[in-house]
């Protein structure tokens, strides 16, 4: 199954340089989960590239996690005449946690500031797993399903869950009977791989690119259309006969109220930075594609989406 989800991300924009008058005083991000997830990574790195390249003077970071990402937007909701120079990070999850009703707010009772990068699902083993293969894992499941655990850093039925998911659907296999255990981040659903907890792990390609590439790990595949250039030697499922191509995208929303001259303001730093060679080395790193769709456009692309996911959800049993 082709997730017609899959953005139609932009490559690297201009030369690169790095040297900049500050565009904007400071940016608190709020971050709706804990340490070690996309999300985290992903404020922290465009933190670290819009202080590096002078963009930002002044950067700060909040965890507030719980409820699926709930809780920071309610408070960031909530709060929203003291948060004037916050920026919440999100991803696809903001959409299907919505409509699954795992919390009451959607995106639109946000200011979407700008989508900045898209990231593949990966399936993670351990490095001394026997699954070299998809196929091994498609035989094993066929057999019995129940011993074939997914961690994920989200709830059941979140991104993490609804990747494998498709995967397995995919081979004509029941997804309703795939076992996935969630936990509260991508930290700690990394931490159940590595103690045996469970088999594998539905995750983003950035999560997983570090410790991959300093062996703790093995990325069995990718749900990228073709091999990626940070990551050559990891194979797509496409490649393995599987036809599940995704690629989860993650950008930054304001506070209710917001005005539209703030909102574009923010949206202007975030897109210059990837003219910077701080955003280049931080976006490397992680396995990240450039995707760049501000305000106006970010809205239009999350109303797309939102029908999108909802009919795919519905497919795989996930909604009613």
């Amino acid at each position: 199954m082709q997730l017609t989800l899959a953005v139609s991300c932009a490559g690297l924009l201009g030369g690169a340089f790095s040297a900049h008058a500050a565009q904007v005083d400071s940016i608190h991000f709020l971050i709706p989960g804990g340490a070690g997830g996309g999300w985290d990574g992903t404020a922290r790195g465009t933190g670290e590239a819009l202080k590096k390249s002078g963009l930002v003077e002044t950067i700060s970071f909040e965890n507030l996690s719980g409820g699926g990402g709930g809780k920071a937007i309610a408070h960031l909701i909530e709060t929203a005449g003291q948060q004037k120079n916050t920026l919440m990070v999100n991803s696809t999850p903001i959409i299907i946690r919505s409509l699954t009703g795992v919390f009451p707010q959607s995106f639109r009772d946000l200011v979407p500031v700008a989508a900045t990068v898209a990231d593949y699902g990966a399936l993670v083993v351990r490095k001394d797993s026997p699954y070299h293969h998809w196929s091994e894992v498609v035989r094993d499941f066929k057999k019995n399903p129940a011993k074939v655990k997914f961690a994920g850093g989200s709830t059941r039925g979140s991104l993490d869950h609804l990747i494998p998911a498709a995967a397995i659907k995919e081979e004509g296999l029941d997804p309703r009977t795939l076992r996935y255990v969630a936990y509260d981040a991508g930290g700690k659903a990394m931490a159940g791989l590595l103690s045996g907890e469970t088999a594998l792990l539905s995750t983003g390609l950035g999560e997983a690119l570090e410790m991959s590439k300093a062996g703790q790990i093995r990325i069995l595949a990718i749900t990228a259309e073709e091999r990626v250039s940070d990551a050559p030697d990891v194979p797509t499922l496409k490649e393995m006969g599987n036809n599940t191509v995704f690629a989860n995208w993650r950008g930054f929303f304001a506070a209710p109220g917001t005005s539209s001259e703030e909102a574009e303001k923010y949206a202007k730093v975030l897109g210059d930075m990837y003219k910077t060679d701080a955003w280049e080395t931080v976006r490397s790193r992680n396995g990240w594609v450039n995707l760049y769709k501000p305000t106006t456009e970010f809205s239009q692309f999350l109303e797309r989406q939102e029908k999108q996911v909802g009919n795919l959800m519905r497919e795989l049993g996930f909604l009613k």
